[in-house]
């Protein structure tokens, strides 16, 4: 009784935790995927902490078991939204979600007629599982290089652990046909105690403060190395936060770098090899560039030069010739699929539709019989 009473306190708490993240979550009329997969995330561990508890109503397993099946789903989605900037919710997910939901339902309704069918579809569904863990902690190793943000680098790695845990325990149960997600099960309170520094981390993340980027006319001007307009809109230092500063001699240097030597042309630059050239440690040029100019990510911030580079290529007339994969590797990138979405993103049109509108003002210009008024003879 005693470790039930402690199972069922933790579940409380992460309940309490997750349930005040949910509702300061809708006081600020959330918009954003990710706060809209934030709530679900939320809403998910509420509702598998109250059904996998102990002494929860065996007869309420045909409808709960399907669902909790699809929280490794949304667990997958809200990683890839939490950890790519340039992540997109799509029509698909969702129907991925509901596939998973209605395939848990036909396992769990075919207990009662096909036990060993159903038992190999409980098989196939924690294979799943398995599989939605590990994209979601390849994702997150993926991009956890390039994110500028200290909170969220901090942050994403112990909580992506223990979820990957808690949802691996549960498919390799599945696998095992071993009942540890379900109630009264000998594996609830390790769950429980997962499910509470879950909450934990999740209320950490939302709740702590966050310093503003800073938006004024010493980082403005820094930022189009203007240094003259820098050094009148500060005498010292861009302070974002009483306890960190960014230096803004640093911030000079590193624009020198992109727009006078071009070091975002080079091949696979990584902030670690950018700081290494500016002769400071990657955790000062990592806070320079998220919380002086504003960049969540470090290869949006590489994007940003790379793609106006292109762009300047794409409108000149004397390179009309040459391919639009050897401008976009002279820019730096590495492919051209990764290059057209970047571009798109950033213009609103594909490189090649970029080329001919910017080509084609450029001949209406110098063409001087354009536009001209016909003169008339007589």
């Amino acid at each position: 009784m005693g470790l039930t009473a402690i199972d069922l306190g933790f579940r409380g708490a992460a309940s309490g935790v997750f349930l005040l993240i949910v509702l300061a979550a809708l006081q600020r009329r959330p918009a954003n995927q990710n706060v809209l997969l934030g709530i679900a995330m939320c809403a998910g561990g509420i509702f598998y902490a109250i059904v996998t508890a102990p002494s929860f109503p065996k007869t309420a397993w045909w409808w709960t078991l399907p669902i909790l099946s699809a929280q490794p789903a949304v667990f997958w989605l809200w990683a890839r939204a939490a950890f790519d900037d340039d992540f997109e919710l799509k029509r698909w997910h969702g129907a991925m979600w509901l596939s998973v939901v209605a395939y848990g339902f036909a396992i769990t309704l075919g207990w009662a007629y096909w036990p060993a069918l159903a038992g190999a579809g409980g098989r196939v569904l924690a294979l799943g599982t398995l599989v939605l863990a590990l994209a979601a902690a390849v994702q997150t190793v993926k991009t956890w290089r390039a994110d500028l943000v200290a909170r969220r680098r901090r942050l994403r790695l112990a909580m992506l652990a223990i979820n990957v845990l808690l949802i691996a325990a549960v498919a390799v149960a599945g696998f095992a046909a071993i009942p540890v997600a379900v109630p009264g099960a000998p594996g609830s309170f390790p769950t429980a105690l997962g499910l509470f520094l879950v909450a934990i981390l999740a209320g950490l993340g939302a709740f702590a403060t966050q310093p503003a980027v800073p938006v004024n006319d010493a980082t403005a001007a820094i930022a189009s190395s203007d240094a003259r307009e820098a050094d009148r809109a500060t005498a010292g230092r861009v302070v974002v936060d009483p306890r960190v500063a960014v230096d803004p001699i640093l911030l000079r240097r590193l624009d020198h770098l992109m727009t006078v030597e071009r070091t975002y042309r080079q091949e696979g630059l990584a902030i670690g090899a950018l700081a290494a050239r500016l002769d400071v440690p990657e955790h000062r040029l990592r806070q320079a560039i998220n919380e002086g100019l504003g960049y969540r990510n470090f290869n949006a911030f590489l994007n940003r030069y790379r793609i106006e580079d292109a762009r300047l290529a794409l409108s000149d007339v004397t390179q009309r010739e040459v391919p639009i994969l050897t401008i976009a590797m002279d820019a730096g990138f590495q492919s051209i699929g990764p290059f057209n979405r970047a571009f798109k993103a950033e213009t609103g049109v594909t490189p090649t539709e970029f080329r001919r509108e910017a080509l084609s003002r450029s001949e209406t210009d110098c063409d001087p019989g354009i536009n001209q008024p016909r003169r008339e003879i007589g």
